[in-house]
């Protein structure tokens, strides 16, 4: 932390401090590098400008009652692709708000290494995947294929999936973000049989060569409409959305930190920077303290620029 306080102090010296609130602004910290990241990134630039911040430790989906309550002020990731349906939900209360697009483009889906396609040729077909099943299996699922999805907090609709669908597979969910990668690490290594769930901005796309399995295309009637799609008897019988990864907040942040909502607005950043600074936590070693210190001393007209 001391490099993050070195940066800090910089930044306090020669940015103007705003006039907001000197409550703190409450955000939310979830379970996976990346998002510890960016509120950690977004957290010390509200610092730099003279707010105060508390990070607190919160469910992914299960924080929006604290954002409607206002005991949580902002959440800085939720993904289209599994969050959309929470946020909307919360934004129709008028209690919660979305103040736009990180910048960044969320993908989350199964996904294979590509020497999967030795024993299974018919990759990324889901049918294709479905008629290998057999071999993805493990002791414990056998016969059935093992899925590993993210953990149970993330949602994402893997077992309704499975079943809608009528997959030969068994979900199972890894405990954490890290043991989810520490497996598929385990598997690429041995090339041995796995597919999980992926997501991107982040280093396993570009670190390990694969491909997201091909389901039927999303549409926000599938999620909602059993009569649509492949299975006339049940919802989410196709693949998940895609898109942007929002930042929501607390409605009455912006009567008490009219500045500090805005500089949250205004933050942007690209997938290529968040993979990088994720790559950094997760393969390199290093804190994200240390990753987001690095990078705001590298970005400083960037960040600056949020806080106008």
């Amino acid at each position: 932390m001391k490099k993050l306080a070195a940066a800090t102090a910089i930044s306090l010296a020669t940015f103007p401090v705003m006039a907001d609130s000197a409550d703190p602004i409450k955000l939310t910290l979830h379970d996976w590098s990346g998002q510890l990241i960016t509120t950690t990134l977004m957290g010390e630039v509200l610092k730099a400008g003279g707010h105060n911040v508390e990070y607190v430790q919160a469910d992914y989906i299960a924080q929006f009652a604290g954002l409607e309550t206002g005991d949580l002020h902002v959440a800085m990731e939720i993904w289209e692709t599994t969050g959309r349906e929470a946020m909307d939900a919360a934004t129709a209360t008028g209690k919660v708000v979305n103040l736009g697009s990180t910048g960044m483009d969320a993908i989350e889906e199964w996904w294979f290494p590509s020497y999967m396609k030795d024993v299974c040729p018919g990759l990324p077909d889901w049918e294709a995947l479905n008629d290998c099943a057999a071999e993805f299996a493990t002791a414990e699922t056998a016969p059935m294929g093992r899925y590993l999805g993210g953990p149970v907090t993330w949602g994402g609709f893997d077992d309704e999936r499975v079943e809608a669908l009528e997959m030969d597979f068994e979900v199972v969910h890894a405990g954490t973000d890290a043991a989810l990668f520490a497996e598929l690490e385990s598997a690429y290594q041995r090339k041995a049989p796995i597919v999980l769930w992926i997501y991107s901005p982040h280093w396993a796309p570009a670190k390990y060569d694969g491909e997201f399995v091909k389901f039927p295309p999303y549409s926000v009637e599938c999620y909602n409409d059993p009569s649509v799609g492949i299975n006339p008897n049940a919802a989410y019988d196709c693949g998940k959305p895609t898109g942007p990864i929002w930042k929501v907040a607390h409605a009455g942040l912006q009567d008490s930190h009219p500045d500090a909502t805005k500089a949250i607005t205004n933050f942007n950043i690209s997938n290529t920077d968040m993979g990088a600074m994720v790559a950094e936590v997760d393969l390199n070693g290093k804190s994200v303290e240390e990753t987001v210190s690095a990078w705001m001393d590298a970005n400083q007209e960037t960040w600056k620029a949020w806080l106008n």
